[in-house]
């Protein structure tokens, strides 16, 4: 068994303009990909780029635009400042709590000092009924 692997060819812009505007004016994408030995989304990918951009569109260099994300790396962003956000939501909340904390130690330190005070041997007491 014979396996052939297809070397990646390279249109130039004219080729992929031909054929961006072959397909606009009404040729089957289908018959366009048997013909020229090209794949339906290759072409359907050119069409939609001249229709958005013109022939300027089919005239950028190969690989992803610079500064775009993939669709992953963007999910990943928006979790990662989601969690970054509930992090800093509980280091409020922390912190919050510490100063009551620290309020109701200095609180129950006075009355524990006020109770010790009154219940001193020698003290006067209230004796008033």
């Amino acid at each position: 068994m014979e396996v052939c692997l297809a070397a990646a060819r390279e249109f130039s812009v004219e080729f992929r303009i031909t054929v961006a505007k072959r397909i606009i004016s009404g040729e089957s994408v289908s018959a366009l990909s048997d013909e020229l030995k090209i794949k339906r989304s290759v072409l359907y990918r050119w069409r939609d780029l001249y229709r958005k951009y013109g022939p300027v569109g089919l005239d950028r260099p190969k690989g992803r635009p610079p500064g775009s994300k993939t669709k992953v790396a963007a999910k990943a962003t928006t979790k990662r400042s989601a969690t970054e956000q509930r992090m800093a939501e509980l280091e409020q909340r922390l912190g919050r709590m510490a100063l009551e904390n620290d309020f109701l130690r200095r609180a129950f330190k006075r009355v524990k000092a006020a109770r010790s005070k009154n219940n001193a041997s020698g003290g006067t007491r209230c004796t008033e009924n």
